[in-house]
């Protein structure tokens, strides 16, 4: 018996010589995934295209004898920014007018001579045959002031275009002509510049055409909000705008395959120009018990991505999931394999295996 006791006595001591060998338990922090309701988006590149472009051309011939801009600012409406050498245009304005003037005279002398025709036909002094022709004459006198008033109406607007003004208030691109250069616009207007209004800008980009059906079926009866869309520049321009959903194309694209879409962005700070790239995260769907941990917490390995969680007997477990996009830059929704109650490892990932005893310390939310 006195054997027995002392074999226990070994055996106890041994235990406990290997547990303080084995030292304190890896302390680790914890903790358990929000439940929320967000908004899923969807990323797609655009293009961003001015509210309002033009170019800005020439539309008679002659030398350019003035420049009024300078390159990229911002000219008002109807603002001059191109003058044409107006001498030959000025002249046909004086011969117009003067051509107008002679039928004007003509038509007031038919005038007197048709009622003089028509006092002597009354005395029969002249047979009506010579009424009948002053008249005709008369008609045509009428005819030919129309004829020159048109005349003179042209040349004036001819004249007119030889200062080339802005059609709205807008950025003025560098020209393609500048004083010196001959432009022969009467024949086909000839492009001088380019003209941007870019006060307001549309994200233009393409939704495959089964994805925005699908998005179309699943933004109705719910909280979608296409009024408040992000667009983003990346390290262009700090910051991210938002857009407004204005336009869908009526039909779809039989080379892509894909439906037009544009988002209108306001420019109040005047930093947005025609062609820049974007990035529109259009929302497609409201999640309203999305589950999301921090996505710092989450590994990856051959099989996809996993977390390491502590179940009840303060064991780690590795644990496959599936995820979906990132929240609030630092966040990550997972669609499955994780739940709420779950309690995940948030640090010391890297010196923790499956199966390890471990000390949980849950951080308060």
């Amino acid at each position: 018996m006195l054997i027995s006791v002392t074999s226990i006595m070994v055996s106890c001591q041994s235990k406990k010589t290997e547990a303080d060998s084995a030292g304190p338990l890896l302390r680790v922090n914890v903790e358990r995934p929000t439940v929320d309701s967000i908004v899923l988006y969807q990323s797609y590149p655009a293009y961003l295209s001015s509210d309002n472009s033009t170019d800005v051309v020439a539309r008679v011939s002659g030398y350019i004898v003035g420049k009024h801009f300078t390159d990229g600012e911002i000219v008002r409406s109807g603002a001059p920014l191109f003058t044409i050498e107006n001498t030959p245009y000025r002249a046909k304005v004086n011969e117009a007018e003067a051509q107008l003037s002679s039928a004007i005279s003509q038509n007031e002398y038919n005038a007197k001579h048709y009622e003089a025709m028509k006092k002597a036909l009354e005395s029969d002094a002249v047979s009506k045959m010579d009424v009948e022709q002053a008249e005709s004459s008369l008609h045509q006198s009428e005819a030919s002031v129309k004829s020159a008033q048109a005349a003179v109406t042209t040349a004036k607007m001819m004249l007119g275009y030889c200062t080339v003004t802005a059609p709205f208030e807008g950025r003025i691109a560098a020209p393609d002509y500048n004083v010196g250069d001959y432009v022969a616009g009467e024949g086909s207007p000839v492009t001088l510049t380019r003209l941007y209004d870019d006060r307001k800008v549309s994200a233009v980009f393409s939704v495959e055409d089964d994805r925005f059906m699908e998005m179309t079926q699943t933004a109705q009866g719910s909280d979608v909000d296409y009024s408040h869309i992000p667009v983003n520049f990346g390290d262009s321009i700090s910051g991210t705008y938002v857009g407004k959903l204005s336009y869908q194309a009526p039909n779809v694209q039989k080379a892509t395959g894909t439906v037009e879409l544009k988002v209108a962005v306001e420019n109040p700070r005047d930093e947005l120009r025609n062609g820049m790239y974007a990035l529109v995260d259009l929302p497609y769907k409201v999640e309203p018990h999305a589950v999301i941990i921090k996505d710092a917490a989450i590994g990856t390995d051959q099989l996809g991505k996993y977390v390491y969680i502590v179940n009840d007997s303060n064991k780690v477990v590795y644990t496959p999931i599936e995820t979906g996009q990132v929240y609030r830059d630092s966040l990550r929704i997972v669609t499955s394999g994780l739940t709420p109650t779950d309690r995940y490892i948030t640090r010391a990932m890297i010196k923790v295996r499956d199966g390890m005893a471990v000390d949980p310390v849950e951080s308060a939310r």
